[in-house]
């Protein structure tokens, strides 16, 4: 187990360096530089451009040098100082703008994938074991429903649901907001995960040593736990690091709709204001997230299955 943990934080190291290296290119991919956009905004309002401001930016990020000499700048200063640049819409160094949004967007991603686990085991076994049943076919119908519906469209019917029966205010984040946030950021994982647990469950409940222990009179329900249960369950701790990713893409959208300050509608705004730094530096959060996700779900999924320690040593 030592030795698979080993490798696998080998692969986390250069994968780290080059999600660095991408969120930095995204910096740079508009034409000139921030500082360019920056000014031309400031000018188009008719507001005074400080030349010795623009000027000491200019140098403390060395917009004037080669590509790598600005990346090297830019890492070493998260790296050894925690600075990951300056905001110039809002005007505050963007760790500040990010740490104030971070905890509700992990908040939010973390509950609805338990709420995805909670609800997606119990009835992906039941649609297993009682295959073409009624409660197989509702569990079906409704899971290709949340596969199909936009994330959205069901937060604009939620919310308008949740203003008409409930009087909830659609102006300010209220519990009932982070809720309808958790159920609609929810329903596309858990349609998908009762899918997967269903298809490979019903594939190990007909092999042949789920057989042979029937037929040695184990109980069906110690059966299903101690064996095709366990196995089918990888899944579940694989798709942990694409699960999360995908909670805080959707998250974009969803808070956007349901006017809720995460970091997704600030790196949306921070992409359309071309304020470059806050939105790169929020991707390679992310992105750092996502690693420590497949690393935690790679670890669980070796130790629930011996096999992939065997099949990586």
């Amino acid at each position: 187990m030592a030795r698979y943990v080993l490798k696998r934080l080998l692969y986390v190291i250069p994968t780290l360096l080059l999600i660095s290296l991408v969120s930095f290119a995204i910096i740079q991919l508009p034409p000139g530089d921030f500082l360019s956009s920056y000014v031309a905004n400031l000018s188009a309002q008719g507001d005074q451009v400080d030349p010795a401001m623009i000027e000491g930016l200019r140098q403390r990020y060395g917009l004037d040098d080669p590509f790598l000499v600005q990346y090297w700048t830019w890492i070493s200063g998260i790296l050894f100082a925690g600075d990951f640049g300056f905001s110039l819409e809002w005007q505050m160094p963007v760790w500040d703008l990010v740490w104030e949004r971070l905890p509700l967007t992990i908040a939010i991603a973390g509950a609805s994938t338990v709420l995805v686990w909670l609800i997606s085991l119990p009835i992906g076994v039941y649609s297993a074991v009682r295959q073409y049943s009624i409660g197989d076919y509702v569990a079906t119908t409704v899971g290709f429903l949340g596969l199909a519906t936009p994330n959205f469209l069901l937060a604009l019917v939620m919310m308008w649901l949740g203003f008409t029966w409930f009087g909830m205010s659609v102006s300010q984040v209220n519990p009932g907001t982070l809720l309808i946030a958790m159920v609609v950021l929810g329903t596309a994982g858990t349609a998908s995960l009762i899918r997967i647990l269903r298809a490979n469950l019903l594939d190990e409940l007909k092999k042949p040593y789920v057989v042979a222990a029937r037929a040695q009179g184990l109980s069906e329900g110690k059966l299903l736990v101690k064996y095709p249960l366990r196995v089918a369950l990888n899944p579940f701790f694989s798709t942990i690091g694409w699960l999360l990713p995908s909670l805080i893409g959707g998250e974009v959208i969803v808070s956007t709709v349901l006017n809720i300050n995460t970091t997704g509608p600030l790196m949306l705004n921070a992409l359309l204001s071309q304020d470059m730094y806050l939105a790169g530096s929020i991707i390679m959060i992310l992105g750092v997230l996502t690693v420590i996700g497949t690393f935690v779900s790679d670890l669980a999924l070796a130790w629930l299955d011996p096999r992939v320690r065997l099949g990586f040593s």
